[in-house]
């Protein structure tokens, strides 16, 4: 079995458990996805790409060691900007350039375990995707979000003086812990930077 039908296989798997819930008419297989939305309802979107070194350790011995994490915090990150602006999470698409080195059963089953435990957390089906081959590890995931005819989207825009600004955890907590993976207060906060909390 090669590396693309490997990925295909433990994919599909994952899907095939989320499917029914969010009216996914068609997923994982296809040129594209197809999903029927309620009566009324207004489609958010957004991507977010993580690419090795940036938003994760460039070490291979920590990305083999954080592949349910490096999955978990794909969704995540989509998930909360999913949130911010008012809307239901609804699905993801995901992008997976894969190095070579990673391109095995082992990796690539802890990795779909963490996509798919934030998935089941937070609501969301994977419906496809793309693979190809890249020399660091990179993704990129695209989420939609539902907003009801008469939910209002929270924009940026919309922010005047006096209202309430809120944030989950402390700031710089991830980018600490990134930079500095080796000191105590780094490892203390790897959590912050590894399983992030939308």
């Amino acid at each position: 079995m090669n590396e693309f039908e490997l990925i295909e296989r433990i994919f599909s798997q994952m899907q095939a458990a989320q499917l029914s819930s969010n009216n996914v008419e068609k997923g994982i297989g296809d040129d594209a996805a197809v999903m029927s939305l309620p009566v009324g309802a207004r489609l958010v979107s957004c991507i977010d790409t993580l690419v090795q070194g940036r938003h994760f350790s460039a070490d291979w011995e920590q990305v083999n060691q954080l592949a349910f994490a490096i999955g978990y915090k794909a969704v995540a990150v989509n998930v909360s900007d999913i949130a911010a602006m008012g809307a239901t999470p609804h699905s993801i698409l995901l992008a997976l350039a894969l190095p070579q080195r990673l391109a095995n059963e082992h990796w690539l089953s802890e990795f779909a375990k963490g996509l798919s435990h934030a998935c089941q957390l937070f609501g969301v089906t994977l419906i496809g995707g793309d693979t190809t081959r890249s020399d660091n590890l990179v993704l990129s995931v695209s989420a939609q979000g539902l907003l009801t005819k008469e939910t209002p989207a929270v924009y940026r825009s919309g922010a005047q003086v006096g209202d309430k600004l809120y944030v989950s955890g402390s700031l710089g907590d991830a980018a600490y812990a990134l930079q500095h993976p080796d000191t105590a207060i780094g490892i203390e906060l790897a959590h912050r930077l590894h399983m992030p909390t939308p």
